[in-house]
């Protein structure tokens, strides 16, 4: 392949492994000449990954490769570009479907292909593979991915729930196992959790007519970005419900740090941003899934930074705080978005509402904010 004809590729990812493999089996009938890469990682703890490249025939070439510093991933990332370019000089293939092993997260993957195809590799778009019955036990299986046996380094972290909830928020498409037999509610919390992106069965010609439609990694950073995310807005349906929650004033570390296990439990999804008074120029993302909470500084909101620094910043998140701009505060507040079946939108609310600075703390000012007792320090400062 040259630079005028770079060699298409798609990404489909997903915990759900049957479904997965039935949409990259059914793309490769659909699209004549398509090969598939994939990276098996459930050896990795004996020190290697397989690597397997399958067309409609079958297997084509299979070798294992060792992992990178202790990191099947790694390994993976180390490989796959390079196989990549080898398919992409071949010339045969029509599109190269990389089937992601069951953990691995689309967006690392997508950004790598986009950012080192160097005109040999078109990322062609990004799927995820998705039985809608499964949705909401994954969602909310709040197990480390080492307990499940999905562990993709000894480092890892990650939880399967949070695991799947990236899966299913950064692709353009969810590709459906047997939609038709799915309950309401199932596709309803689906909707909810990624309004914006194509759902289509898997059993169906569209899979194959999406696979060259194309993907903007850029975009999709943005809108995973705290700071400017395109989050879900308010709905009901099937009882299924997303509430979103916002406010100017900060929160009181003690007490939103009392209420956490209250609020993570509450809904089986919830993200955004928030701050809070004793750290009154750190935006905070708000990531928890299965029970499971993650809170990072993002770095500083805008408001705090010097007019020479803004230059610096992205339009879309400049355009996204001049949307959201208070006279006194500039863009800190409060999005908060929560999704789950079931969910008590008015006590959540009057929970969240709890937990923010009173009239009389809020006049102490920002000297008398940062003496409040630092209850986030173990979530955000962990080595200190």
């Amino acid at each position: 392949m040259s630079a005028a004809h770079p060699l298409p590729v798609l990404l489909v990812a997903g915990l759900h492994a049957d479904a997965r493999r039935r949409a990259v089996d059914r793309l490769l009938r659909d699209v004549p000449g398509s090969v598939v890469v994939h990276h098996d990682l459930s050896a990795a703890a004996s020190g290697t990954v397989r690597r397997t490249v399958r067309d409609l025939s079958g297997p084509r070439a299979y070798d294992e490769i060792p992992l990178v510093d202790g990191c099947a991933c790694c390994a993976l990332r180390e490989d796959l570009l390079p196989e990549l370019r080898r398919l992409a000089e071949e010339g045969t293939p029509r599109l190269a479907v990389v089937e992601l092993w069951d953990s691995v997260e689309p967006r690392t993957v997508a950004e790598l292909v986009a950012a080192h195809g160097a005109g040999v590799l078109r990322l062609a778009n990004v799927m995820t593979a998705v039985d809608p019955a499964l949705v909401l036990p994954t969602l909310g299986n709040g197990d480390d991915l080492a307990e499940a046996g999905l562990a993709a380094a000894a480092t890892d972290r990650r939880t399967v729930g949070d695991t799947f909830a990236r899966q299913l928020e950064y692709p353009a498409v969810h590709v459906l196992a047997d939609p038709g037999a799915a309950d309401p509610d199932d596709l309803a919390l689906l909707t909810q959790l990624h309004p914006t992106a194509l759902r289509v069965p898997l059993d169906s010609a569209e899979p194959a007519r999406l696979a060259f439609a194309g993907f903007d990694v850029e975009a999709a950073a943005v809108a995973q970005h705290p700071a400017c995310a395109r989050l879900p807005q308010d709905a009901d349906e099937a009882g299924v419900a997303t509430l979103v929650w916002r406010g100017r004033r900060p929160f009181h570390p003690e007490r939103l740090y009392a209420a956490l296990e209250e609020l993570c439990c509450a809904a089986v999804r919830s993200r955004g941003r928030f701050w809070l008074a004793d750290r009154p120029d750190t935006l905070l993302s708000w990531d928890a899934a299965g029970g499971a909470l993650c809170v990072e500084d993002t770095g500083p909101w805008l408001a705090s930074l010097p007019d020479a620094a803004w230059d610096l910043v992205p339009p879309a998140r400049r355009a996204a705080a001049a949307l959201d701009w208070h006279p006194e505060h500039g863009d800190r507040g409060q999005h908060l978005v929560f999704t789950s079946p079931g969910l008590d939108g008015d006590e959540l609310s009057t929970v969240l509402a709890s937990c923010l600075l009173t009239d009389e703390e809020l006049a102490g000012g920002t000297e008398a904010w940062k003496r409040l007792p630092s209850a986030f320090d173990a979530l955000l400062d962990p080595v200190s």
